[in-house]
């Protein structure tokens, strides 16, 4: 989908955003203790959406949905490349944006200071609504000869950023399989790096966690017999009683040209907010967002509901998006 507002215009929304931020910094800390309710009630002039890699889901989405809230809203948004949720809870923490996608799991973290965030709890950032499921898959290629997670040990695998969403991923599938980080030789790479290196043989296999279908992976089927590799049920299962905010999933015959549908799990992309973004511009934005699901050109949108926004969200709803959900869900 092509948008004019679509482009990296980093410096003009770090700009932007820090200016926004610096008016509302001293009661993003103290409006977490009600909940994150806002005192203003006008609309800013600029929102930043932080989204991810541009060749991940989160990137194409947010540029639709930056559309949508200028169309319906009359803000101007704009979305930008990011490094995924870790930093864009980080970023928003900071003041470095207004919006941002993450996973639930990360959101979970980062409130709990706990994981990627150890000693650092984030609760200047809420919740405006879950979004769709982002599948954990194990991407190799046929000429690889990996078909479990056993056949990792000693390969070179992507597992994306340190401290990112799709490491911690790994990182819980690893052991779940009964290995560690130290059992692979483990490469830090984005998600295009991750499809780069795989086309030209420089790692066996990669870690992305991202809805399907991902555009890295579907560049890689292009030049390359994708595999994905199964999470068995019982691994599955094991995995979802120690840290449930993981789902069953699968990824579906047909994509990536696969030709059955492969088991897996996964966890939820969800938009979060600053708390000191207005109840009014919140609730303005959630309903743009979730009643204009049409205008959406991703396989995703399907998932977008208003009836299922609230599922699997470990952290305070922002007042605005709880004031809608309230409105529709009746």
């Amino acid at each position: 989908m092509v948008n004019k507002k679509f482009g990296l215009f980093a410096g003009i929304a770090l700009a932007g955003s820090v200016f926004l931020a610096g008016c509302g910094d001293d009661s993003a800390d103290t409006d977490t203790e009600n909940g994150g309710e806002s005192g203003g009630s006008s609309d800013p002039e600029f929102i930043s959406i932080l989204t991810g890699g541009t060749t991940g889901t989160y990137y194409p989405l947010g540029g639709a949905m930056a559309q949508i809230i200028e169309d319906e809203t009359g803000i101007d948004t704009t979305a930008e490349v990011s490094q995924a949720s870790a930093a864009n809870m980080t970023s928003l923490k900071d003041g470095t944006g207004e919006i941002a996608f993450v996973q639930t799991d990360t959101a979970f973290y980062a409130s709990e200071g706990t994981n990627m965030f150890d000693g650092e709890v984030i609760d200047s950032v809420s919740a405006i609504g879950a979004l769709y499921p982002e599948t954990i898959q194990l991407v190799t290629t046929a000429d690889s000869g990996i078909a479990s997670f056993e056949d990792l040990a000693g390969k070179s695998v992507s597992v994306g950023a340190p401290g990112s969403g799709t490491y911690i991923n790994a990182e819980q599938l690893l052991e779940i399989h009964g290995m560690t980080m130290d059992d692979i030789d483990a490469q830090n790479l984005d998600f295009g790096e991750s499809q780069e290196s795989l086309q030209s043989g420089q790692i066996d296999a990669a870690f992305i966690t991202a809805g399907t279908p991902t555009g890295a992976v579907e560049s890689l089927s292009a030049t390359a017999d994708v595999v994905i590799v199964p999470v068995a049920e019982d691994k599955a299962n094991e995995l979802i009683e120690k840290y449930p905010y993981y789902a069953h999933d699968t990824v579906p015959s047909g994509v990536y040209g696969l030709t059955e549908e492969v088991p897996t799990v996964s966890v939820l992309a969800m938009l979060v907010a600053q708390n000191d973004l207005s109840e009014d511009t919140v609730y303005n934005i959630t309903k743009a967002i979730y009643e204009n699901t049409d205008k959406i050109q991703h396989a995703k949108a399907e998932f977008i509901k208003s009836e299922t926004a609230l599922d699997g969200i470990g952290i305070d709803i922002h007042p605005g998006a709880q004031k809608y959900f309230d409105e529709v869900n009746q």
